[in-house]
């Protein structure tokens, strides 16, 4: 029986993988005390017995936490900023082309952020395939449920007193300076980050990532791109539709406790919307996280999730 050992468990995205994990008979969650959760030496001693260790913490708490195991067997997966662009880390989006193979021989794997993930998975196959140049000036509009703060703003949103301009969406990332564009970037192959816009609305999970494309920025046509996305994409977590709406709306929350994706292409041949549809709880998060585990532990990438 594989040992796994979440570091950080009290957060959004550690409750999130405690709870999905917490049914799994071929697992064995490692257990630390209320009082050693922030002990060094007592964490340590569990990341080396770990087959894999998840790090659920703030940035400067993982990057020292990533020092602390000895053991070379030991799996580590960060779910924080820290070590998404750095090329010692495998990066943790199996979907793309080569990474899966790569994931499971890893020892160290940065999990995606999770606007990021909807920004990677509709343009990193059309850099690959050459359909977006990645010279390309893009550009990207994203809903997030408000659980993507952590318990901070979930209290925030949660509190019957809450202040009036919370039940409205709130846009923020406003210096165009969001920790996700550094990835968003690097991980498509882009020369330059994409003019990101992230909107945090008063319901609890979901996301909708849109990137918007003019056909000058396009090297194919509407029909190019959605075949790119249904050849690229099978069955998997991440899956394309060429349909899917809601009597011509598209929600934010339809995979809401879900760890699925969903990409989705709409328009015209001048005016073309790329839409990802998760949780960012979910693939965003915990989900993802999840299914880099299963990978590296050699089991059915959807085992203990919620497609």
């Amino acid at each position: 029986m594989k040992k796994v050992f979440i570091d950080g468990s009290a957060g959004t995205t550690g409750l999130r993988i405690r709870e999905r994990l917490s049914t799994r008979e071929d697992l064995e969650l490692l257990e630390i005390s209320e009082e050693l959760r922030k002990d060094p030496e007592a964490r340590r001693n569990l990341m080396n017995q770990a087959d894999v260790v998840f790090l659920c913490l703030p940035d400067q708490a993982a990057i020292e936490a990533a020092d602390l195991p000895t053991n070379p067997n030991t799996v580590i997966i960060d779910t924080s900023t820290a070590h998404r662009t750095l090329d010692t880390w495998e990066y943790g989006f199996p979907e793309l082309t080569g990474r899966r193979e790569r994931i499971a021989k890893a020892k160290r794997i940065a999990n995606p952020g999770c606007h990021a993930s909807g920004f990677i998975a509709l343009v990193a196959p059309l850099v690959e395939k050459g359909l977006i140049d990645k010279d390309e000036a893009l550009s990207c509009f994203s809903l997030t449920g408000y659980s993507g703060g952590g318990k901070k703003m979930i209290a925030e949103y949660e509190d019957a007193d809450r202040d009036p301009l919370l039940d409205a969406p709130r846009m923020y990332g406003l210096s165009q300076n969001h920790k996700h564009l550094p990835e968003m970037a690097k991980v498509c192959g882009l020369s330059q980050s994409p003019i990101f816009c992230p909107i945090v609305a008063p319901f609890y999970s979901g996301m909708e990532v849109t990137v918007p494309v003019v056909k000058s920025q396009l090297n194919g046509t509407l029909d190019d791109v959605k075949d790119c996305y249904s050849a690229y994409y099978g069955d998997g977590m991440v899956h394309f539709t060429d349909s899917g709406d809601e009597g011509g709306l598209l929600s934010a929350g339809k995979y809401s406790e879900k760890d699925t994706m969903e990409i989705s292409v709409w328009g015209n041949e001048d005016r073309i919307l790329l839409v990802a549809r998760f949780d960012n709880l979910g693939k965003g998060a915990s989900g993802a996280a999840i299914q880099n585990m299963n990978i590296v532990l050699g089991c059915d990438e959807a085992t203990g999730l919620v497609e």
